[in-house]
């Protein structure tokens, strides 16, 4: 068997945004996954049936631990020699770029699933731009997990468009429909939970999942839904997920209104969102940048419309009026908009509900993704003359 090694910069990126794809490629190679220590590492050892390896990276611009991370990549590649090294996430794409090439792995591969530096200004996103030609010039191929986010990286002179293939439909994991399913959460624990959380049967229930940072625009779905609320007192707006102050930090009037409007709940993060989609009659999305977030995937297959920003990959999941709306950026008054039509138009609410969960499973099946990227493997392997075509049928 072929050895693959799969790099992400924190060990939540394997054990949730690759959940299953692991332990399904255990099937063909030997698996390893490689991230920063903790227990969501040891989790993934379990979850997946595979060996993991920890090796510490930062997420922000470090020169002295990304140069150890660095070092001990390389050693580790050395030792393992891995006919193919799949890097996720972009610190651990950089830097596992760097050490495949240095250690002359044949097959690199990195997955974009999002750009950071179009948020970046200045001299800051001079080197982040460096630094993502430097990922791409050093890997033998690289995969926008979206056909938006295929054009930002061609746009921005990133790579060759030879070098760029968007798998499927997109997404970097496909969604589990058997998973994320309507059925999946019973009436009495949606009334448990609404219970628990304060939520009437009469109320409208807005859901946001993900980080709580200004990125995935945070200060304009609280200053948005307090202006809803006035209006409608019947709402209530539902924060999945936790706040990253030392990273992305919100207005100090947005961390207020979460800290004390009676209408906004929050939960921290959870590792089973199933029960709070299942309360909830509508996803808001309004980040500004994605590669293909699974949060909108997941909302559809549940059957909720959403609301979700003109960016890449929510453009590609939500058809604007079939199976949510779309709006503009870091615009509030578009994303009142939204939500007011969604609460004072059933008809509306009840037709995109209708379509949302048919949209997700026609479409970005999870098996039917993990068998292409399976091939896609295979295909590398050829090209660099480690299998021959005879081996592939």
């Amino acid at each position: 068997m072929f050895k693959l090694l799969r790099l992400t910069t924190v060990p939540v990126s394997l054990k949730i945004l690759l959940r299953g794809q692991l332990g399904f490629m255990r099937q063909y190679f030997i698996v390893k996954g490689i991230s920063s220590s903790g227990p969501e590492l040891e989790q993934v050892e379990a979850q997946e049936d595979i060996e993991t390896i920890p090796v510490e990276m930062a997420r922000d611009i470090s020169i002295l631990n990304d140069l150890k991370a660095l070092w001990n990549l390389i050693l580790l590649f050395r030792k393992e020699k891995p006919e193919i090294v799949h890097t996720h996430t972009p610190k651990a794409g950089t830097l596992g770029m760097v050490a495949a090439w240095v250690c002359r792995v044949p097959v690199r591969l990195h997955t974009v699933a999002g750009l950071p530096l179009m948020e970046a200004r200045g001299a800051k996103r001079e080197v982040l731009n460096i630094v993502e030609r430097i990922t791409y010039s050093l890997a033998t191929k690289v995969y926008p997990n979206s056909y938006g986010l295929q054009e930002v990286i061609i746009q921005n002179g990133f790579c060759k468009a030879s070098k760029l293939k968007v798998i499927g439909n997109g997404s970097s994991n496909g969604i589990n429909t058997e998973y994320f399913t309507p059925d999946a959460v019973t009436s009495e624990q949606k009334l448990g939970l609404c219970d628990e959380l304060g939520i009437q049967s009469n109320d409208f229930v807005f859901i946001f999942i993900g980080r709580l940072v200004t990125d995935k625009g945070i200060n304009e779905l609280v200053k948005a839904f307090q202006e809803v609320q006035a209006k409608h007192p019947l709402c209530k707006l539902l924060l999945v997920g936790n706040a990253e102050p030392e990273l992305d930090p919100l207005l100090p009037e947005t961390e207020k209104a979460i800290a004390t409007h009676e209408s906004i709940i929050t939960t921290g993060f959870q590792s089973d969102v199933r029960p709070y989609l299942s309360i909830s009659h509508a996803l808001v999305f309004p980040s500004y940048r994605e590669g293909f977030p699974n949060v909108p995937m997941q909302a559809g297959a549940m059957g909720l419309p959403s609301i979700v920003t003109d960016i890449n990959g929510c453009n590609e999941i939500v058809h604007h009026e079939y199976n949510g709306l779309i709006i503009p950026p870091k615009n509030t008054e578009a994303l009142v908009y939204a939500m007011l039509r969604l609460v004072e138009d059933p008809g509306l609410t009840q037709r995109v509900a209708d379509n949302a969960r048919e949209s997700i499973v026609s479409r970005f099946d999870q098996q039917t993704l993990w068998k292409l990227i399976k091939e896609e493997y295979d295909e590398q392997l050829r090209i660099k003359g480690l299998i021959n075509s005879d081996d592939l049928e």
